[in-house]
């Protein structure tokens, strides 16, 4: 099996010939500038390897969408955890009946328990993402209330301004799922808290996030699915065009578990990304669906990559 360094040393004679650079290898050269250099850190659910800061980016036009291809991203899984939070929900029984188990670790009763929420039934998770995208701030009453009118719409907002060529150049289009008010209240702080979206020339559409906690080998692969296809999702909403998604991280790490499993995929060598197409433009934000959304090329990929979760 081709090691982790001779992977590195083809990939570098490569691009001296091509002048190519996959820009996979960007989490590539991540995972094993983690592995590398991270310092080992006792944490909240395990020890991991972290280092501080890292920027990445990646290109949306033409309908690329950035799923990694070293190994195999489910990305239906995360599109319909996407379309979730658009929609401002935070039950995770309803992602269950969609056969979506990601935030099953935290919102199992020992798991509320542990933060505090007795009262929530199984499955709330409180005033997470959705919520603060939808209806920011607005006084939590439970997942199965009706939150219509309350809060602030931040994503109905970005919106608005997008739609209107006199805004869409603002540099306020700010959506944030970090509510100091309501923390206490959430299952789970978010991870991905605060995104930012620009406009170029009045046409191209680019989003920027700012995650201040990053999982490298479960979480960030399905953070650059979710937000590329956000920013593929908002630009056919507002008649644009979607052009980059600039990843900004925090803290990234490696739990010590993942370490050999990442070590395999960093053997491995990228194929193209696919691309993808929302079928029609909907005249409201909630009512799009994964059948609207369709790739147009194949997603080749390697195998899946077994490892744990952590809640």
């Amino acid at each position: 099996m081709t090691t982790p360094e001779e992977a590195f040393a083809k990939y570098e004679e490569s691009k001296q010939i091509t002048g190519d650079l996959h820009p996979e290898y960007q989490y590539l050269n991540l995972i094993k500038h983690v592995i590398d250099h991270g310092t080992l850190e006792t944490g909240r659910n395990g020890n991991t390897y972290s280092l501080f800061g890292h920027n990445m980016r990646f290109s949306l036009a033409d309908g690329t969408v950035p799923f990694l291809t070293t190994k195999r991203v489910a990305w239906k899984t995360c599109l319909k955890e996407l379309l979730w939070f658009i929609r401002g929900q935070t039950d995770n029984m309803i992602l269950q009946n969609q056969d979506v188990h990601i935030w099953d670790g935290n919102g199992s009763r020992e798991f509320l328990d542990s933060r505090g929420l007795t009262e929530n039934r199984e499955g709330d998770l409180g005033p997470v993402y959705g919520h603060q995208w939808r209806y920011f701030n607005a006084k939590y009453a439970g997942c199965d209330s009706v939150y219509d009118g309350k809060g602030v719409d931040q994503l109905l907002q970005i919106i608005t301004c997008l739609k209107d060529p006199a805004q869409r150049s603002s540099r306020r289009l700010i959506m944030s799922a970090w509510n100091p008010c309501q923390l206490s209240e959430m299952a789970l702080p978010p991870c991905h808290v605060l995104c930012q979206f620009h406009v170029k020339a009045g046409k191209y559409l680019s989003c920027s996030l700012y995650q201040r906690s990053c999982d490298i080998g479960l979480g960030v692969p399905f953070n650059i699915a979710s937000y590329s296809m956000l920013t593929h999702i908002l630009a056919r909403h507002c008649g644009l065009e979607a052009h980059e998604f600039v990843y900004n991280m925090g803290d990234v790490h490696i739990y010590d578990d993942h370490v050999e499993p990442l070590k395999e995929q960093l053997t491995r060598t990228p194929y193209e990304f696919p691309r993808m197409v929302v079928k029609q433009a909907k005249d409201n934000i909630n009512d799009y669906s994964i059948e609207d959304i369709e790739l147009t090329t194949e997603y080749k990929c390697h195998p899946t990559i077994k490892m744990t979760m952590r809640a």
